[in-house]
């Protein structure tokens, strides 16, 4: 009996995030919460032919605490989405506190769900979720997952155009750092070395800047419309039916993630808070708590961190590296920051 419950529900990654989740195998309870139009997206979903139970929650009458009560899994695409022109600092300043009060209802009414982030920007609002659910004493680094699987969807699809014989489903890449802008790192160098080695430099620095600003792509695209919602949403499943599986002892799953580092049991976490912080990282710098590393998952969540892929990259993606970590040690902080401040 698995329970999912994606807050944000009635946006546009929320509802054909719930859509995907309504068709998973492994769900038998679905519950949607919303500020506004969630009883009409659980309506509409409820009428496919699937076993899995649909709920749905507005504020009023204790609407958090029932669509938490009882989850497993608790997916956070909420808040808004970027508009032309607005940067992720923008961003922060409205998401923060939605992002703030979902993780304090989280903190109360499902405290050993796992948590994926999807609210951007997402370098800022993990944190934010890490630190209240420090205060209320219930974190557990295993079970929180920001959201980064969408860099490698666009990684694989962007590396696999340049390709002469393979389609972007042969294409596993890493994306190591953060979740926007040149914290973003892909490492073809070791998912697509055939493809990447004969590339000019050129060409290699124009296709880590696609992946970095893809979603820039996006909302010039939809012309003021919106973000990457339906890719993002996908991205967001893929995490999620992986975390799933895993919880159904499926063995060997590896998966991207922003994951946290310092002080946390998890095995690699150590060795990976180290090199980070004594060989990328500026000394001037606030330490980086959070990064994005390939992780190994399990019933426990997060079993393993894969951090040796640290050591295995180039020289320029080293370099890259060493740029996403001085930007992420602030983003980073302004998350903290902001709960220390609220």
């Amino acid at each position: 009996m698995v329970k999912v419950t994606v807050c944000g529900a009635a946006g546009g990654i929320g509802q054909p995030l719930s859509l995907m989740f309504k068709l998973n195998p492994y769900v038998t309870t679905l519950a949607l919460y919303d500020v506004v139009n969630v009883p009409g997206v659980g309506k509409d979903l409820s009428h496919i032919d699937t076993d899995t139970k649909l709920e749905s929650y507005l504020p009023e009458n204790d609407g958090l605490e029932k669509a938490l009560t009882g989850s497993d899994l608790v997916i956070i695409p909420a808040g808004v989405p970027r508009k032309p022109g607005m940067t992720r600092d923008d961003l922060f300043a409205i998401n923060a506190g939605i992002i703030r009060d979902l993780a304090n209802g989280i903190a109360q009414f499902a405290p050993s769900a796992f948590v994926l982030v999807i609210s951007n920007p997402v370098n800022s609002t993990v944190p934010i979720v890490a630190e209240i659910l420090k205060k209320s004493n219930v974190f557990n680094p295993q079970k929180l997952f920001g959201v980064t699987t969408l860099d490698c969807v666009r990684a694989n699809t962007f590396v696999a155009e340049l390709s002469k014989d393979k389609e972007a489903s042969a294409f596993d890449t890493r994306v190591l750092g953060g979740h926007s802008g040149e914290t973003i790192v892909p490492v073809f160098s070791q998912s697509a070395p055939e493809v990447y080695k004969e590339l000019s430099d050129e060409q290699k620095a124009a296709l880590v800047h696609r992946v970095q600003f893809g979603g820039d792509e996006v909302v010039k695209a939809k012309n003021g419309a919106g973000s990457a919602t339906l890719s993002m949403a996908y991205a967001g499943y893929k995490l999620g039916h992986a975390l799933l599986a895993a919880i159904n002892d499926t063995p060997g799953i590896i998966e991207s993630t922003f994951v946290y580092l310092k002080d946390s049991k998890i095995k690699g976490a150590t060795e990976a808070y180290k090199y980070i912080n004594e060989k990328l990282k500026d000394s001037d710098s606030s330490d980086v708590d959070f990064f994005a590393l390939p992780v190994v998952l399990s019933s426990n969540g997060i079993e393993e961190i894969k951090w040796d892929i640290l050591e295995k990259v180039d020289a320029k993606e080293t370099e890259l590296l060493k740029i996403a970590t001085g930007q992420l040690s602030k983003n980073i902080a302004k998350g903290t920051a902001f709960i220390a401040g609220n």
